[in-house]
């Protein structure tokens, strides 16, 4: 499976970015989904994640009610809504694959370049 993440780039505080993840070469059917990310002098951590083939998704604290995942299986694609970011938001967003439902990243497989969100405050 390759993962191809996109839609980063520079946004004021309390704007808003929609990153996308596309899906290619395998069956993602019995995927989880996950978007991770590693601010500046910062650990990777978890953002959230989504059940391919379900509807459950779980969040991160700091992002419940600001971002939403979601997933168009017609385009094997995973999207990261991003809204009221602020400055603490700047990241590299990566996107991740695997099949164990967690926010341990240790246990994806599959990961995509980072795209580079920054938000100025």
């Amino acid at each position: 499976v390759q993962l191809q993440a996109s839609g980063g780039g520079l946004v004021q505080a309390g704007g808003s970015l929609r990153l996308s993840c596309v899906a290619s070469g395998g069956s993602f059917s019995s995927l989880v989904v996950a978007w991770f990310r590693q601010g500046p002098g910062k650990e990777r951590e978890f953002v959230a994640r989504i059940i391919w083939s379900g509807v459950r998704t779980y969040y991160a604290d700091f992002v419940k009610g600001r971002f939403t995942i979601s997933r168009d299986n017609a385009k094997n694609t995973v999207y990261l809504q991003m809204d009221s970011l602020k400055p603490e938001d700047t990241a590299v967003y990566y996107c991740a694959a695997g099949y164990r439902d967690t926010q341990s990243n240790d246990y994806y497989n599959f990961w995509g370049r980072g795209t580079e969100v920054t938000v100025s405050s």
